[in-house]
């Protein structure tokens, strides 16, 4: 491939300015590296722009690696452990954005999410960064001479840089420019790929389990949602397609096609409770109105009716009790990479260091953010795993 006919040198090129590209080179550009961010969009952060419903959940302050899902549950310590929630909180405070805790420690502006995007920003520009959008990589290839680098062939530049870090996110929402280049680059350079799947994902329902109940699009519960040990306490919400809502979307990352989903749609409480009582009535009447005082009506009508309790003795009771505390739903897919927040899976991280992000094999190549193999849980966990990742490699290339 010929290259562009204008060259640039720079110490590091960093492809992709989403959260883990932008934090990459603040710090890196902090310690004098000259720095080159390309972005082929037509703008920086997008997918920081759309998140949290506009107001950008930027990270959790209950950040702990066991919110993390990677075939190397270690893996993210490290980075984790060096750049914590306080720290972005700090670059937050100083750029003077009010933000406010939503629930389970999830951190929200309380402004729109392009004050996020203008903080990186106006960092990138205190650390002399230089900042490239709407930019196509055409090609990359390792440039061998004394020092030996990279070289970066663009549509219109071709850059030379010691080091090169790949910031170009996963498969999910490819309505914002998500592609599968990093990969690509990967196994380029010899890399191993985890197999990727969507995570955070809604889940889809098929018959007969959707005649069942997606009939109920918009209706919601609190529930336990769980896969093997995984469980989940958060919303559940009934889509036109299957299931959804914080619970699903969490579980989702663990789930695999045949595991069935069981949800709790009462934690802690005994459904059945009224029907027990000194000459309490034992009849669906009674159950319903028992169901309806804890869950949405036409929920637990609809519970009731799939349910089709045979008997109102103690042990009919018990069983349909234990049933609604366990109710099994055999989802036949996710709704995929488009509706999915992030990717799990990704370039493996036995070939990174935990320390830098720098490729073992390869000398001055990092992976950060969600091209590698660590998915956080939803809550801000996958922005502070871009961030810390982020850095790690900022002050280490």
């Amino acid at each position: 491939m010929n290259q562009s006919p204008i060259q640039k040198d720079y110490d590091i090129v960093i492809l992709g300015a989403g959260a883990a590209g932008l934090m990459c080179a603040i710090e890196a550009g902090r310690r004098g590296r000259r720095v080159a961010l390309l972005e082929h969009a037509d703008r920086v952060g997008k997918k920081i722009l759309i998140s949290g419903g506009g107001r950008c959940n930027f990270t959790n302050v209950h950040c702990r690696p066991e919110d993390f899902l990677s075939t190397n549950p270690h893996f993210a310590k490290s980075a984790l452990t060096r750049y914590t929630p306080e720290d972005f909180i700090a670059m937050v405070e100083k750029h003077g954005i009010a933000y406010h805790e939503k629930t389970l420690g999830q951190l929200f502006c309380d402004g729109p999410a392009k004050q996020i995007v203008a903080m990186l920003l106006s960092e990138c520009a205190d650390a002399g960064v230089k900042v490239v959008v709407g930019t196509t990589t055409r090609e990359v290839r390792r440039d061998e001479s004394s020092p030996p680098g990279f070289i970066i062939v663009t549509d219109t530049v071709t850059y030379r840089a010691r080091a090169l870090v790949v910031a170009t996110g996963g498969l999910s929402i490819p309505k914002m420019g998500a592609t599968g280049f990093g990969y690509h680059l990967a196994r380029q350079f010899g890399l191993p790929i985890n197999e990727c799947r969507p995570a955070l994902v809604p889940l889809v329902l098929g018959e007969p389990q959707h005649a069942s109940f997606c009939d109920l699009t918009g209706v919601s519960a609190e529930v336990f949602a769980s896969v093997g040990k995984r469980r989940f306490r958060e919303k559940l919400l009934i889509t036109h397609r299957g299931l959804s809502g914080p619970a699903v979307l969490q579980i989702s990352s663990y789930w695999k096609i045949p595991e069935p989903l069981l949800i709790d749609w009462a934690p802690g409480q005994a459904f059945l409770a009224p029907l027990r009582q000194s000459n309490a009535r034992r009849d669906l009447p009674a159950a319903t109105s028992a169901l309806r005082a804890i869950l949405p009506a036409r929920l637990a009508d609809r519970l009731l009716e799939v349910a089709d309790p045979r008997s109102w003795t103690n042990h009919g009771l018990d069983d349909l009790e234990r049933q609604l505390h366990a109710w099994t739903f055999t989802p036949i897919d996710t709704e995929g990479y488009d509706k999915a927040e992030v990717t799990a899976g990704g370039v493996s991280t036995d070939a990174l260091s935990a320390q830098t992000m720098e490729c073992r094999t390869v000398p001055g190549l990092c992976f950060i953010g969600e091209v590698v193999d660590v998915t956080g849980q939803l809550g801000g966990f996958n922005f502070q795993w871009a961030w810390a990742s982020g850095a790690a490699a900022g002050r280490a290339i």
